[in-house]
């Protein structure tokens, strides 16, 4: 007598047997509206934060010139994070961001204004003495084994002295045109202007462009629900699932057409949206974003797992490099000249940035998204502070407040699990 055995993870019901060499594909649940407050609380935060503003304003906050003027004043802030954040994953710090700016920045000018190279040329060369300069960084933190506070506190006063022995006391500008248009200069109308009723006109590739944003948005969710539904694991009941997507592509479209309404999209966030997506699909898919986080997250582990954990820790560093390299251009373009004080405190903000978005202290957790978003609470404060007038002791404190409160959450939430679990 053979005996038949169930292979699935639900019952057989009585009587019935599953069809010859068919396995039992485990059936998905529904969840209903849950609130994850550790991932969730800084994109409630960050509404709270701007409805605050917009209030205390009086709706100045969210008029299409102030919007633009966030993106353009903070990129450079917004690009450090990004490289930030992949460092404090990883269970490091830098502090030498800031610094690197400056230094970059000034080379840059030298090239272009000094000694008249091409634009193109010039900015490859700034990009790979950024690269350059990380792996220098790189190399004391990952092979000899110095901590990354102190390799990049001695960057931080090194690169610094650089920047002054290169421009002295003065700054070097102005820059090439095609720089200062990457810095602050606007897409053009290339379909002209459309009408939106009692908003006025608006640039219809940029209306355009955020459509296309907010298709690609959905369809990715829906494939990364589609592929939780083929093996079994928990999903939003469509409903849920459709008020997720609903709220964020509302406010997208929402930023996109208040851009289009004044001068179209700026250049630098269309460069910050590519930074964007491409960090975010190397975090999340490839190889070496998944070594980021084990590093990160169990250095023993991550070590006897066979991971790389020296060439991970010194490539985050050149990366960093080629980031603030990047910055340093952008900042220079915005001013039209580097100056010897360019980048101060800089990284300050950038390590504010990723841990208001979430990062932990003792590295493993944080996303790209979770940064930019820190970085935005960050230019919102500062931007809504100086609308409102207040002193410049007052923006500080607050900041300082606004980043102890986003450490305190994460170790709140921390135990709040850890006490769940037990």
């Amino acid at each position: 007598m053979t005996t038949t055995v169930p292979t699935g993870p639900g019952p057989i019901a009585s009587g019935e047997e599953p069809p010859a060499g068919a396995a039992q594909r485990p059936r998905p649940s529904r969840r209903r509206l849950t609130i994850n407050p550790r991932e969730s609380g800084i994109f409630v935060a960050f509404a709270l934060i701007v409805l605050l503003f917009e209030v205390l304003t009086s709706g100045d906050l969210l008029e299409a010139q102030n919007l633009s003027n966030i993106v353009v004043q903070n990129s450079y802030i917004l690009i450090l994070a990004i490289g930030m954040i992949l460092i404090i994953i990883a269970g490091h710090i830098d502090l030498s961001a800031g610094s690197v700016v400056a230094a970059t920045g000034a080379i840059s000018a030298v090239l272009m204004v000094n000694h008249n190279w091409p634009w193109p040329l010039a900015v490859l060369v700034t990009l790979l003495m950024g690269a350059a300069i990380g792996a220098w960084q790189g190399y004391w933190v990952a092979y000899f084994g110095i901590p990354a506070f102190i390799v990049t506190l001695a960057g931080m006063l090194i690169f610094r002295a650089v920047t002054y022995t290169v421009l002295g006391n003065q700054g070097i500008g102005p820059f090439p045109d095609s720089v200062r248009t990457l810095s602050n200069g606007f897409t053009q109308g290339y379909l002209g202007n459309i009408g939106l009723g009692p908003l006025g006109g608006a640039d219809l590739f940029s209306l355009l462009v955020g459509l296309a944003a907010v298709v690609g948005v959905v369809v990715v969710q829906w494939r990364k629900r589609a592929g939780r539904i083929r093996y079994g694991q928990t999903v939003d009941a469509v409903p849920v699932f459709v008020a997720k997507l609903l709220v964020p592509s509302v406010v997208l479209m929402a930023l996109i057409v208040q851009l289009a309404r004044f001068k179209n999209l700026p250049w630098v966030l269309v460069l910050l949206a590519v930074l964007i997506m491409g960090y975010t699909v190397l975090t999340n898919r490839s190889v070496f974003g998944r070594h980021i986080y084990a590093v990160g997250g169990n250095l023993q582990a991550a070590t006897l797992s066979g991971v790389k954990v020296k060439s991970v820790t010194f490539w985050i560093f050149v990366n960093m490099g080629v980031l603030a390299a990047l910055a340093g251009i952008i900042f220079a373009g915005r001013l039209n000249q580097a100056g010897p004080t360019a980048g101060t405190n800089f990284e300050l903000d950038a390590i504010a940035a990723a841990f208001i978005g979430g990062a932990a202290v003792q590295g493993g957790v944080g996303k790209v998204v979770g940064a930019i978003t820190g970085g935005l609470i960050m230019a919102v404060i500062n931007n809504g502070m100086s609308l409102i007038g207040a002193p410049s002791e007052r923006v500080m404190l607050v900041k300082g407040l606004v980043l102890l409160a986003a450490v305190a959450y994460d170790v709140w939430t921390k135990r709040r699990a850890g006490s769940a679990a037990r």
